[in-house]
């Protein structure tokens, strides 16, 4: 959300989503099943205890109850393995990485969701611009809308990647990122359990049951939580309470998750009414091979991949379900191994809203399955221009850059059947 900020943003390569780990090689084991000594665990415990002590003293939360909430912390050696990076033989392959999340149970499972939730869906998209199909398609390809939101307590997966990330070049920048998470994690709970924060005017008194019970709920292996797996830091920036009971409940509250989706995207820039991503012209195939650089940057107007003769001319024209012209893209490369194992690649241009997908978990492979996820259930991946009233000049349309809600059918109508 991820990166995940959620899944979305802390995932851990470019290559997948954090939900669904690959398996390191067996080459790897060293890296991970290093001895748990008495040593190890008493370093650990010593990290833990600075960490709560700074939060402590600059948040002014009593060390004492910091303490007690972390008394059963430990290290998980599985979450170690699980954030190793693949091997160096190891090839991504965007076939097999759609095959496993654009299949039947998991658009199924959508189907029936919506169908669930299509009034408040509909609200939601009204309210914020964003398609109730993206927002279906994100939860479904995190959770299968909470089937899978991971076993293991969030406190020990934050604090085993904090203080005891495995030997990686990394390793430095990872575990300060998971820090930084752990730490978000503590001022979450603390908030959620009645307590006060130094920039709160709240006046609750603390839970310690509350705080433990926030503490201890289940995650990812990397942290993420609840339907949309959201990390700490992204439920605290950008979850919301879409069911008005109060509270924010990611994990049991589907309005909750729905109403918080939407808003991260809406916040990372989500254009209403815009495109995702356009297939590159066969034509065009070695220029745009040519421009993939894999950095998830705006860097090229549509016009110019129209004359490079990556795109056609009717993907630069709003009328044709295009975008403007000078709209800003970049090129999207999917690789994956042919049935010879020789690489291969499909190629998209990605436009403003697949970079806001990017940055709800930074994988190509990931926005380009919500956005085909999303096509499966009726997302029109083109431009929607309001219709002109014949009375009116030719001139006065409203321009791409226009934030006004379109006319759509009901989510019902755009559910397709199996």
């Amino acid at each position: 959300m991820n990166f995940r900020i959620p899944c979305l943003l802390f995932a851990l390569a470019l290559a997948g989503c954090s939900s669904t780990p690959t398996q390191p090689p067996q080459s790897q084991q060293s890296i991970v099943n290093q001895t748990d000594d008495a040593v190890t665990e008493a370093r650990f415990s010593q990290k833990l205890n600075e960490l709560l002590g700074q939060v402590s003293q600059t948040q002014e939360i009593p060390l004492p109850a910091l303490e007690m909430g972390f008394l059963d912390a430990k290290t998980i050696p599985s979450i170690r393995k699980l954030v190793l990076p693949p091997s160096g033989t190891f090839k991504k392959n965007w076939l097999a990485y759609r095959k496993r999340f654009i299949e039947p149970v998991r658009l199924k499972a959508g189907r029936a969701f919506w169908e669930q939730n299509q009034a408040y869906l509909s609200q939601v998209e009204q309210d914020t611009g964003v398609p109730a199909e993206i927002i279906v398609a994100i939860i479904g390809i995190e959770t299968i809308y909470g089937r899978q939101t991971g076993n293991f307590r969030v406190k020990d997966v934050l604090s085993t990647l904090a203080f005891s990330y495995p030997d990686t070049p990394n390793k430095s920048a990872r575990e300060q990122l998971f820090k930084d998470q752990l730490k978000e994690l503590i001022l979450m709970c603390w908030t959620e359990a009645g307590g006060k924060l130094p920039s709160s005017n709240s006046s609750q008194g603390i839970s310690s049951a509350r705080f433990s019970a926030c503490l201890n709920q289940n995650s990812s292996y990397a942290g993420a939580i609840g339907l949309p797996q959201f990390m700490p830091s992204s439920i605290r920036s950008f979850a919301v309470d879409g069911d008005g009971d109060g509270q924010i409940d990611l994990k049991q509250s589907p309005k909750d998750a729905i109403a918080s989706v939407a808003n991260f995207m809406k916040k990372h820039g989500w254009q209403t009414g815009m495109p995702i991503s356009f297939q590159v012209q066969v034509s065009g195939i070695n220029a745009a091979k040519a421009l993939a650089d894999g950095e998830p940057q705006l860097k090229y107007t549509v016009q110019e991949l129209i004359d490079k003769g990556i795109l056609n001319k009717q993907q630069g024209d709003l009328q044709s379900g295009g975008v403007e012209p000078q709209s800003k893209a970049f090129i999207v490369d999917l690789p994956y191994p042919d049935k010879d194992g020789s690489d291969q690649a499909q190629y998209f241009v990605g436009l403003n809203n697949f970079l806001t997908i990017v940055q709800y978990n930074r994988s190509y492979f990931y926005a380009q399955s919500v956005a085909e996820f999303a096509e499966a259930l009726g997302y029109k991946n083109q431009s929607v221009v309001p219709v002109e009233n014949n009375s009116k000049p030719a001139n006065s349309s409203k321009s791409a850059g226009d934030k006004s809600k379109p006319k759509k059918t009901s989510a019902k109508k755009k559910v397709k059947s199996s």
